[in-house]
């Protein structure tokens, strides 16, 4: 997935990045509301998790803006407030969940991964597309009774396809959905990610078809 964090706290943001990135998931980090202003006006977003208290304003106004622009992204907030009232107040302007502070890693993945089950309307994270099975959330990818291992890249790759089928994606949306703005890669790359997801799913009723000049899709054949 593509997190945006929004926190100021320097060494928590680092573990949170740090932690997530070895996950294989994407993060862009904003310290302030107005760089994450900035990013969520040029980029999507699978997840944000947001502070309360920043330097340049309130997360709960950030957060009642941005379900004012009819923006439905999953938002878990982290806050440092342990009343009852505060945490009936996030939830009341539009958070999906929130975790307090301090809190354990393992906690706040099993929270990402219960807000993206709620989203999707189900109690699993497996998903079903021809002879294809993943578990996005797990990274595992079954062909009929064949489990395929997977790089992260691969595996992001295929959960971005797996959540539009027949979708055209263009290099550069694919792009801006696998990498943070920190990472300088060119379009080719996505060329060299595709064609080793071709060659893991080539024995399935799954292609993922190029269309000249627009991008790529995920078929069944």
């Amino acid at each position: 997935m593509r997190f945006l964090l929004v926190e100021d706290n320097a060494k928590l943001a680092t573990s949170i990045v740090e932690r997530l990135t070895l996950d294989g998931h994407v993060v862009d980090h904003a310290a302030e509301i107005s760089t994450a202003e900035d990013y969520i006006s040029t980029a999507d977003y699978d997840m944000i998790l947001l502070d309360i208290m920043l330097p340049d304003g309130d997360g709960r106004d950030f957060l009642n803006e941005h379900r004012g622009r009819q923006d439905d992204t999953p938002v878990i907030v982290l806050t440092a407030r342990s009343e009852v009232s505060d945490r009936v107040g996030v939830l009341d302007l539009g958070a999906d969940d929130y975790i307090t502070k301090p809190f354990d890693f393992s906690e706040l993945e099993a929270r990402c991964r219960a807000v993206i089950r709620r989203r999707s309307g189900g109690v699993t994270n497996a998903k079903r597309f021809g002879d294809l099975v993943f578990d996005t959330l797990a990274g595992t990818l079954k062909i009929g009774s064949k489990t395929v291992s997977l790089r992260n890249k691969e595996l992001r790759l295929l959960e971005i396809f797996f959540g539009a089928p027949d979708v055209i994606f263009s290099k550069t949306k694919l792009v801006d959905r696998l990498f943070s703005y920190d990472e300088d890669v060119s379009e080719n790359a996505i060329e060299v990610y595709v064609a080793r997801l071709r060659r893991h799913i080539s024995s399935s009723s799954v292609q993922i078809i190029t269309v000249r000049g627009l991008g790529y899709r995920l078929s069944l054949t």
